[in-house]
Parts: structure tokens; C-alpha cells; sequence
């Protein structure tokens, strides 16, 4: 399949510094509208960021379909067409926007490029640091700057369960289950949340951490952190230890350094 990977990561710091940045800390409440819960918000800035890197692919990648996370928010029907499509590029304009709209600078833009149900490049750009994590399939995951400068990304040795850094999101967790995991992670060194699934994947790809867990899966989310993962070394699979895939919104998704790991913290902590 036919495309340039870093023409796209240009596409996204383009749009990140031109819609993103400016309106950082500048918003006023007219600006920022919750969506389903108080965690779940959408801004002025996610809108245009969206807008001006879907405008861009409309030249860069004519044929390919897009899927924004606000696009879907509008059309839903979106969402269906990517298990089939022959080309498609998944974006989270601001992945973090809970984050973002309160002033704090841990939110990433994201693109994922899909072929026929299967992921084959992922980006994730910091528009703080400005630089990329990103991966091709079969190539590897990659720390890049705009200098040119890259760094190839391997993801953490093993740990024993007591020793294990990793972050989870509880929050879409089954409710009954919650306590019981909140519970079995004492059984870890440490557990976090971010906030954002972005530099969650980018922590871990970039070996300072054992895992990174979830439950609800929009691909925009994590299609594009999943792949760097799986090119940086790691073991992704949805709960059930099935692949996981872009038409995937449910079932879980947990993703560690190696298959071992991977079983132990199934086993262990994230029982539901």
C-alpha cells in the first residue's frame, strides 16, 4: 500500500501547532463542551485540529477513508466502514482532551493507517516535546524529530509481578469487577493513568514501564499505540487473548513486554 509515513507525521504536527497549540490555556468555557460525562469532553481545538488534518489528507491520501474521532462523533456510520476499507486513516486530533482543556501539557495528536482490518503504520506526535513515536509494520518503532534525528524504541525487560510498572485506565472498567482489580494491584511496584492512552503507549514503547491496560477501545485511542508497541518488542491481545483488530470497541486490551508477562498479569490482576 502506497503512502508516506512521514508525510503524514508532518500533516500532524502541521495541524497540532497551528489549531492545538495556540488555543493551549486559552480557552474559555463557550470553548469546551462535555460529551457523554465530565471525563469525556470535546474542544474548539480537537474540532479544528481534526478539520485542518483531514483537509490536508484530502490531497495527501485522495483515496483513502477518513476516520476522526470528532467525524464519528457527527456520523457514526463511519466507524462500520473501517473493517472493510482498502485504505484508511484512523485520527485522534488531541488524544488527552480532559488533560488538555485543563492547562495540562500531556496530550498527543494520532494517526493510524489501516489496509483491509489490519493496522500498518501508527504516529503519535507530542506537540509539547515535538517530536514522534511511530512504526511502519514490519519496521520497527521509532522516536523522530524534526531535525531528522531517530531513535529506534524497545520496550522494558521482564519484571516479577512485585517489580512491575505498567498504567490502567479503570474508569470504563465493568463496575462489579473494579474493586477486585483496584485490589489485586497491590500485587504491583506501581500502577498509573495518564489521562492519555498516547504517551501511555509512548512510555511504554519506550521500555519505563512492564504494561499498559484497557477496556473500552475506540481505534483511535489505540490503534496506532498498539502497533509501536508490537514493533517495539511488546505482546498485545484484547482479554480474551484474541488479536486485536480495528473494528475491535470492546473486550479489553492489555499489552506487555512479552507473552509471559502478558499471561501472569491476566492471571493475576486484571480479572474480569
Amino acid at each position: 500500500m502506497n503512502f508516506d509515513v512521514m508525510a503524514l507525521a508532518t500533516i500532524l504536527r502541521d495541524a497540532a501547532r497551528a489549531e492545538a497549540l495556540p488555543r493551549f490555556r486559552r480557552l474559555d468555557a463557550s470553548m469546551v463542551q462535555v460529551k457523554t460525562e465530565a471525563i469525556d469532553l470535546v474542544t474548539e481545538a480537537d474540532v479544528a485540529t481534526e478539520e485542518a488534518i483531514k483537509a490536508r489528507l484530502a490531497t495527501a491520501m485522495p483515496n483513502a477513508l477518513f476516520v476522526g474521532e470528532e467525524s464519528v462523533a457527527a456520523d457514526p456510520a463511519l466507524l462500520l466502514r473501517l473493517a472493510d476499507a482498502d485504505l484508511a486513516v484512523v485520527v485522534d486530533p488531541i488524544d488527552g482532551t480532559a488533560n488538555y482543556a485543563a492547562g495540562l501539557p500531556l496530550f498527543a495528536t494520532m494517526a493510524a493507517v489501516v489496509s483491509r482490518g489490519e493496522t500498518i503504520a501508527g504516529i503519535i506526535y507530542d506537540p509539547m516535546g515535538d517530536d514522534w513515536v511511530m512504526a511502519e509494520k514490519g519496521g520497527g518503532a521509532w522516536l523522530r524529530r524534526p531535525s531528522g534525528e531517530a531513535v529506534r524504541l524497545k520496550v522494558a525487560a521482564p519484571l516479577p509481578l512485585p517489580q512491575m510498572v505498567g498504567m490502567a485506565s479503570v474508569a470504563y472498567m465493568p463496575a462489579d469487577k473494579r474493586p477486585q482489580v483496584l485490589q489485586n494491584t497491590d500485587k504491583l511496584r506501581l500502577l498509573s493513568n495518564f489521562r492519555c492512552a498516547g504517551h501511555e503507549y509512548r512510555t511504554f514503547a519506550s521500555g519505563h514501564g512492564q504494561f499498559v491496560c484497557y477496556n473500552k477501545l475506540m481505534p483511535w485511542d489505540h490503534l496506532a499505540g498498539v502497533l509501536i508497541s508490537q514493533e517495539a518488542g511488546g505482546f498485545a491481545a484484547r482479554l480474551d487473548g484474541s488479536p486485536y483488530l480495528p473494528r475491535h470497541i470492546d473486550g479489553g486490551l492489555l499489552v506487555a513486554v512479552d507473552k509471559s508477562s502478558w499471561d501472569e498479569l491476566r492471571r493475576e490482576v486484571f480479572v474480569f
